[in-house]
């Protein structure tokens, strides 16, 4: 079978296509004044703690304030919270957190004015994007995201995918991540693992805790409010999940995004980064690999 991604880039629209020998298998379209905020995490400032619905309101910069319900600052909460404040004001060193000492986890009896005061700066995801009069959903129980696992901070367990079913296979991603992941760090290790080799996980367990460094970076800053990590676009975004070595071509029309792909392929996949092509021709992309028509086709009165 053979597998392949177009992408089609345009002021207002972006539309992705994944064709199983020709066929159309999937198929996404977004605007491009979509928000894709979720994901991002920001160096945020409490402004109103509200006890009546255990939560409070937290200036991002958006044009309405983010809100963050207690349960949503994680267990961890307290030594985000300490490590955050010391690295902000610690200007010239980055803190490592493998030797960073947890602070007492949160109790099912505090509240949040037990926790958060006004003024406080807090590190926050946002969990839910901007809808109508609401601001963002926040949580402070950060994770990055890869192709293969979920990196998350102050953790030091490792879980893997339920839907991986193998105890075998489970046990022996468990033996290759543990050895290598650094201390007060934890993993989800996720369904397109499986089968997955040691080098292939070393390399993007390396590459998210990179990411999470170059976030804790941005607070040496010490700017109020600012973006610390930024999601992947949303093409990128797609292919983390769906990428697949058998992929022979991924098209792109921009060459912006086409950048951008190939790097995070490069990254993923180094012996697969050929397969990113610029398509440059005059017929429209989505015309060349007959997309379009079999959109029309399936919108007919026999599907």
């Amino acid at each position: 079978m053979t597998n392949e991604v177009v992408i089609d880039v345009n002021q207002s629209m972006i539309t992705i296509g994944l064709l199983e020998d020709g066929k159309l298998a999937e198929y996404q379209r977004e605007s491009q004044s979509a928000s894709f905020s979720v994901g991002n995490i920001y160096l945020a400032r409490v402004k109103k703690p509200m006890p009546g619905l255990n939560a409070a309101f937290v200036d991002v910069g958006s044009e309405k304030e983010g809100f963050i319900h207690y349960q949503d600052l994680g267990p961890q909460f307290r030594t985000l919270a300490k490590y955050v404040k010391q690295q902000i004001s610690d200007h010239k060193h980055l803190i490592p957190i493998d030797r960073f000492t947890f602070e007492p986890e949160l109790s099912k009896e505090e509240t949040i004015t037990d926790i958060l005061t006004v003024g406080q700066e807090i590190l926050v995801q946002v969990a839910k994007e901007p809808i109508s009069t609401k601001g963002p959903r926040l949580t402070s129980d950060l994770s990055l995201p890869g192709r293969f696992m979920v990196l998350i901070p102050f953790q030091d367990k490792v879980s893997v995918s339920t839907k991986i079913k193998s105890s075998e296979e489970k046990n022996r991603l468990k033996d290759i991540i543990k050895p290598i992941l650094p201390r007060n760090y934890g993993v989800i290790i996720r369904t397109s693992a499986n089968g997955v080799g040691e080098e292939e996980l070393s390399r993007e367990l390396h590459s998210l805790v990179k990411r999470w460094e170059a976030c804790v970076g941005t607070l040496m800053k010490g700017k109020l409010p600012s973006l610390c990590y930024e999601e992947t676009n949303r093409a990128t975004a797609l292919l983390r999940d769906i990428f697949n070595p058998s992929f022979e071509n991924i098209w792109v029309n921009d060459p912006a995004t086409f950048n951008q792909i190939k790097e995070y392929v490069g990254l993923i996949a180094p012996e697969k980064a050929d397969v990113v092509q610029l398509y440059e021709e005059e017929i429209p992309i989505l015309d060349k690999f007959a997309v379009t028509r079999q959109i029309k086709s399936s919108l007919g009165k026999t599907v």
